[in-house]
């Protein structure tokens, strides 16, 4: 828990920032519902969407310390031990996720009641439409890390790239529903929206089961082998810095 090393209290900036992201958008979903916006979905599950979207963001769009890593130097350390690099970045991760998960997804869902949200899943198929949205996570900051590899320790300006892209194509701000129709059936088949968007729509009962899931097992099957493979070569170019 690296983020943690300064005591707990290291996390409320995080918590801040998300708490200034949700509330500005569940007054937006009210205002426009208000007005008779013509939405494709209820407002319950456009608050639903958001809420569920802000407690559990770091699962819905993977993002790793890798590419930092490699412009400081740390990413070679991680060579030297007697695991795969790729196992410790998702253990390292996953664990980086429990401090905002305990002290703020988790309280945040006791509250989801008392201010009139649903954060029940309306399916089953939520659970394993998350865990492959995990999953493909991982295999898409992989390769954005061997991206940043190649850029020569260009670490921000990779970590631009891939915050505007995923933002506008995994459907963790705006639901793809509320798109322009023309762009709707690119960005439900284009590997960025099986991430956030995927679980998400069946969190409020408006995804087809095997469409959404279907899509998201081809895409783990085409990008894990490519970022595996991308890395073990990207390791011959790998420019460090700092180490």
């Amino acid at each position: 828990m690296g983020r943690t090393n300064d005591g707990y209290l290291y996390i409320l900036p995080r918590i801040l920032v998300k708490l200034l992201y949700l509330l500005p958008m569940l007054v937006l979903w009210k205002v426009l519902a208000k007005q008779g916006a013509n939405l494709p979905w209820t407002l319950s599950q456009l608050l639903s969407y958001t809420y569920v979207q802000t407690l559990f963001a770091d699962l819905l769009v993977v993002q790793t310390e890798a590419s930092s890593w490699n412009y400081e130097g740390k990413l070679v350390s991680y060579f030297t031990r007697p695991y795969g690099v790729l196992r410790q970045l998702v253990a390292q991760t996953m664990g980086s996720w429990i401090p905002m998960l305990l002290f703020f997804a988790l309280p945040m869902y006791l509250l989801s009641p008392l201010i009139g949200i649903n954060v029940i899943p309306s399916t089953f198929w939520f659970f394993p439409s998350l865990f492959l949205c995990v999953m493909l996570g991982f295999a898409i900051d992989f390769i954005f890390v061997c991206v940043t590899i190649h850029l020569r320790g260009m670490a921000w300006l990779g970590y631009v790239i891939r915050m505007s892209i995923a933002a506008l194509f995994s459907g963790s701000v705006i639901p793809f529903s509320i798109m322009p129709i023309f762009l709707i059936p690119f960005l439900q088949i284009q590997p960025f929206g099986s991430l956030a968007g995927a679980p998400l729509s069946f969190l409020v009962g408006q995804a087809e089961p095997f469409r959404v899931i279907g899509l998201q097992v081809f895409w783990n099957m085409v990008l894990w082998p490519i970022a595996v493979g991308w890395f073990r070569k990207s390791q011959e170019t790998m420019v460090s810095y700092g180490g």
